[in-house]
């Protein structure tokens, strides 16, 4: 009973997580682009943003 309670604690703490990286990747994918064109800022500094952003989602 316990381990059975177990799994569906650990699989309940899993969404979050999941909700979490898909905003990130949402942000890195749509709108970092989109801001940084609205800024001016050059397309390396663009990609260094989404590479951070995509790091970020990995972890989380």
């Amino acid at each position: 009973m316990n381990n059975n309670l177990q799994v569906q604690q650990e699989e309940g703490d899993e969404f979050p997580a999941l909700l979490i990286g898909t905003g990130l990747v949402l942000a890195s994918l749509i709108l970092v682009p989109a801001l940084a064109q609205r800024v001016g800022l050059g397309a390396s500094v663009t990609i260094a943003l989404r590479g951070v952003l995509m790091r970020a989602a990995n972890r989380a």
